[in-house]
């Protein structure tokens, strides 16, 4: 029923049904995998054609800035479409359990929110399932669930929801990132808006980033502004309420 994704299966199996196996995210994104899955990374996916899988790492390995020793971060967590209330989330979850223990981990840890949102796992299942509030930080709830007594995880010093400038942080770690913000990327520049666009190509450099959620974070003018993956229409839609479009829509 479920399938982990190694290096002899990789290139042939789908990590997105959404879009073609040849899009250059979905081959940036199985490139990066490929890179973690030598740091203990773990794709378990439903063996269909959809988006129900769970994705984790040892946290010292994680592309997050969090101070989690001997804990598996869950970087990704998702059932969609017709494959909900199938009972394939917890089962998943269950398996993410029992692979940590066996690997000696002190427990799981996982990004999400205070209500449900894009991109982040759901904190009303993550709660149903054990999971509690170990640090946050604006809307955003690190939880954890541990299998003993041990330290809570906690985000770095340096993460913050303000900064200077306008920055957008993005990784690979998800397949639609290359596409949004390269259309994002040229936006700022027909714009004249100075948007400084880092790719987070290393486990040091997302470690050490500001940002909560690594895989796509948007700051403008100092201020966090969005961790959703945005379209043409609403980045300018931003970028007029802040006031950085000189000609306004």
């Amino acid at each position: 029923m479920f399938k982990i994704i190694t290096n002899d299966n990789l290139e042939h199996e789908h990590i997105c049904c959404s879009i073609s196996g040849k899009d250059k995210g979905v081959l940036l994104k199985k490139k990066w995998l490929k890179e973690r899955l030598s740091d203990g990374l773990v794709f378990n996916k439903l063996d269909e054609r959809g988006k129900v899988f769970i994705e984790y790492i040892p946290a010292e390995s994680a592309f997050a800035p969090i101070t989690a020793k001997d804990y598996m971060y869950i970087n990704c967590f998702w059932v969609s479409g017709k494959f909900k209330q199938k009972g394939y989330g917890s089962q998943l979850l269950t398996q993410c359990i029992e692979d940590s223990k066996v690997k000696g981990k002190k427990g799981l840890v996982v990004l999400s929110s205070n209500k449900k949102k894009p991109f982040l796992s759901d904190p009303k299942f993550l709660k149903k399932k054990g999971f509690e509030v170990c640090d946050s930080l604006g809307f955003y709830d690190l939880m954890y669930m541990p299998f003993e007594e041990t330290i809570k995880p906690k985000f770095k010093d340096q993460v913050s929801l303000e900064t200077e400038g306008n920055l957008l942080y993005y990784t690979h770690q998800c397949p639609h990132t290359e596409k949004y913000v390269g259309l994002i990327k040229s936006l700022a520049e027909n714009h004249q808006v100075n948007l400084n666009v880092i790719l987070l190509d290393t486990k040091e450099k997302a470690q050490s980033a500001i940002s909560p959620f690594t895989t796509y974070s948007l700051y403008l003018k100092g201020e966090f502004v969005t961790n959703e993956i945005l379209t043409e229409k609403k980045f300018l839609e931003y970028l007029e309420s802040y006031s950085l479009l000189k000609n306004p829509l």
